[in-house]
């Protein structure tokens, strides 16, 4: 199948940078600016929590996906600029922080097991975003970065640290951090950034075993194992100081950019 999954289906909903396709329970969510490699901006932001927030509780599976040959290239680093010229304190910066924040807090306690469906590149965000679901197939010529830092800001989007350190761990993730290099898929799945790795036309049926299960599983049953899941995670991050990722953001950008 192509760069859609499911593309059998009709579109279901189509909004500025998204599109989404729904099956019953099973709903997909497509990041749909493959002309700028899914960068997420402000509008993405705003689509998803759209989305997510008006999601049908009869939703049991969420896949999110991408159109394109790329996932997702990470933030789109042309709005810093903007952002800082409206408000040169930081304001907007923090607002957009806060939505990245929102969507992938949406996404990690949703009622719904939530499917990371990856091709081409996932950097930055990207990468932030296919974290943030509970189960992430990539294709196996996929690959990933982290490099914030060589663009001079903290890894502070959405919560992205505390999530990689909890998944991954912090010898690796300190690594990865302080070096921006390109891993590829096997890697990734070897640090658990992944759970498969399988040829890009494989990637729907991929996704299809684990969805198929899941939605004849209980759906109480499911909500409640979820919630156990997000819990017990929790506990692991109990210095997680993801809230003041836009704080962080802001104040390294505007440092940056203030004159003299």
């Amino acid at each position: 199948m192509n760069a859609a999954p499911l593309i059998g289906l009709p579109v279901d909903r189509m909004l500025k940078t998204l599109r989404t396709y729904r099956q019953g329970p099973l709903l997909t969510v497509e990041l749909n600016v493959p002309e700028e490699g899914n960068a997420v901006t402000d509008a993405m932001l705003e689509d998803l929590l759209t989305v997510l927030d008006e999601q049908d509780p009869a939703v049991r599976v969420l896949v999110l996906a991408a159109a394109g040959d790329e996932f997702c290239l990470g933030g789109d680093r042309r709005e810093f600029p903007r952002h800082l010229a409206d408000d040169p304190a930081g304001g907007g910066i923090r607002v957009n922080g806060t939505k990245a924040l929102r969507v992938c807090e949406a996404l990690t306690a949703n009622p719904a097991v939530t499917i990371a469906r990856v091709q081409g590149r996932a950097v930055g965000a990207g990468v932030g975003l296919a974290l943030a679901c509970d189960l992430r197939v990539g294709a196996d010529t996929a690959s990933f970065r982290l490099p914030e830092l060589a663009l001079g800001v903290p890894p502070a989007w959405g919560g992205l640290l505390p999530r990689l350190i909890s998944e991954v761990g912090a010898a690796r993730v300190r690594e990865l951090i302080l070096t921006a290099r390109v891993f590829d898929a096997q890697e990734a799945l070897g640090l658990s950034v992944l759970h498969r790795a399988v040829p890009r036309d494989a990637l729907d049926d991929a996704v299809m075993a684990w969805a198929r299960p899941v939605l004849r599983r209980s759906a109480s049953a499911l909500r409640v194992t979820k919630a156990m899941f997000n819990s017990l995670t929790a506990t692991t991050r109990l210095a997680d100081t993801s809230v003041f990722d836009p704080e962080l953001l802001a104040a390294v950008l505007t440092q940056q950019h203030r004159p003299g």
